[in-house]
């Protein structure tokens, strides 16, 4: 077994090779990846090919089964728009996030009942992933880890964050990592009044809630947000508002983390279940977005002149009062604009954030009558929705809409380019998208 002093070089190591391979100093406006991405992950240096869904199974859909659905998005291809291939993996789980190693070739995905994690092969043919391996036993090599949520690219790592535990099903977490091949290494818990870590508490919160995580190598920083543990999420969503006590079991923290030693450093007060993290990608510009769910405020996660770093609410998002419940965000290769989507108007909003500390709301679009997940080509130009936030909290009836929508952004409209019906084509709920390209893998098209 090797201790953690022999895990640590090796991963410095690791650092120095990827970091001079991928010039983390700065990414070229030359690549169109996702900008969501880890820094430390190959990157598409041309338009995407296809776009990977990880799609909840709906009892009475098709097989009913999670799986990973491929769709066509370069306009050039025949097929275009079309569903090109989907993968099932037994059950329904709650598929929910997924993300690429390091090194592109495999793309990992979780899901928040089971405790699963699938292992895609996109290598081998890009258009038709194939599920080679699944671990089952998340729970147990973590030391009762529950949720994986956020897959996370590290140098020959994965770190994965839990939202829950197996003691409470409450939201008291950790963060795992795991090497590329799919082998445990460690489990890091989130810092608690009770057990701070050594980290500093800034606020009254130290909650140990856990949602998703983002690394800036170049200030040795890495972020996690909070969310809520598995007795809220696996809740009806009308049930769960109406229940006090369940109301009041969600996360209102962001910690900063030493990235390379995985030590919690600060706990930052962020009331409202902070969601998703986007860190700015200009070498000089040490800040990182989030927002919170359940009071629609942006977060801004910045380095002061003192080298010390501090949370700060710069803006709200629609009305407040009427709790939009912002979702996923994505922000632009030059740091200019922040989508943010509201699941409950089922509206993305476009924020001008070229200053930081103002974010100030310039554009909106209802996208359906839920909307959940965002990502944005690196030029801007290409953005995709999706729909499905959790089994259990999407909209009944005819608002039930689940699709994967493809929109041009000429810098003043969004124009829709296509739209598949995820029901109609017996699917299932569309969630998380990543995106895939031939070129990675020196294949000009499909096998």
């Amino acid at each position: 077994m090797k201790s953690n002093k022999q895990r640590l070089n090796r991963f410095m190591t690791a650092c120095a090779f990827t970091a001079s391979t991928l010039g983390l100093a700065g990414i070229t406006a030359a690549q169109a990846d996702e900008t969501c991405q880890s820094p430390y992950m190959v990157k598409i240096t041309g338009q995407e090919d296809v776009v990977y869904v990880w799609t909840l199974g709906m009892e009475g859909v098709g097989d009913g089964q999670d799986k990973m659905v491929t769709v066509d998005v370069n306009p050039k291809s025949k097929t275009y728009g079309k569903i090109i291939h989907s993968v099932s993996v037994g059950g329904r789980n709650e598929a929910h996030h997924s993300d690429f190693t390091d090194d592109r070739r495999y793309l990992w995905a979780g899901s928040l009942d089971t405790n699963k994690i699938f292992v895609f092969d996109v290598h081998s043919d890009p258009a038709k992933p194939k599920l080679v391996k699944t671990i089952t036993d998340f729970v147990a090599k973590s030391g009762g880890v529950v949720g994986p949520h956020s897959t996370y690219a590290l140098p020959g790592r994965m770190i994965i964050t839990g939202l829950s535990n197996n003691k409470d099903h409450g939201g008291r977490t950790a963060l795992v990592e795991y090497t590329n091949d799919g082998d445990y290494v460690a489990t890091y818990w989130l810092p608690t009044d009770s057990n701070l870590q050594g980290a500093i508490k800034t606020g009254k919160y130290a909650d140990g809630y856990n949602y998703d995580v983002r690394a800036l190598p170049r200030r040795n920083l890495m972020l996690t947000t909070s969310f809520t543990g598995w007795s809220n999420y696996m809740m009806d969503f009308g049930k769960m508002l109406g229940d006090k006590e369940a109301m009041k079991r969600f996360g209102n923290t962001m910690v900063q983390w030493d990235l390379h030693a995985r030590k919690p450093k600060k706990v930052f007060d962020v009331p409202g279940a902070p969601l998703e993290i986007r860190c700015a990608w200009e070498p000089t510009h040490n800040y990182c977005f989030s927002t919170t769910a359940l009071t629609s405020k942006i977060w801004l996660i910045h380095e002061d002149k003192a080298g010390e770093w501090q949370a700060k609410e710069v803006a709200d998002i629609g009305e407040p009062s009427k709790v939009p419940l912002p979702v996923d965000i994505s922000i632009s290769s030059d740091d200019k604009r922040l989508w943010v989507n509201t699941f409950m108007d089922g509206k993305t909003r476009l924020f001008d954030i070229s200053d930081p500390f103002k974010p100030k709301q310039v554009y909106e679009k209802k996208i359906g009558a839920q909307v959940n997940m965002v990502s944005s080509s690196w030029d801007g130009k290409r953005l995709y929705y999706t729909s499905s936030l959790l089994a259990n909290w999407d909209k009944k009836g005819a608002d039930n809409e689940q699709f994967f929508k493809a929109y041009h952004w000429d810098g003043k409209e969004l124009k829709e380019q296509f739209a598949i019906d995820f029901i109609k084509e017996k699917l299932g709920r569309a969630h998380q998208m990543k995106f895939g390209a031939y070129s990675l893998y020196k294949t000009s098209s499909s096998k």
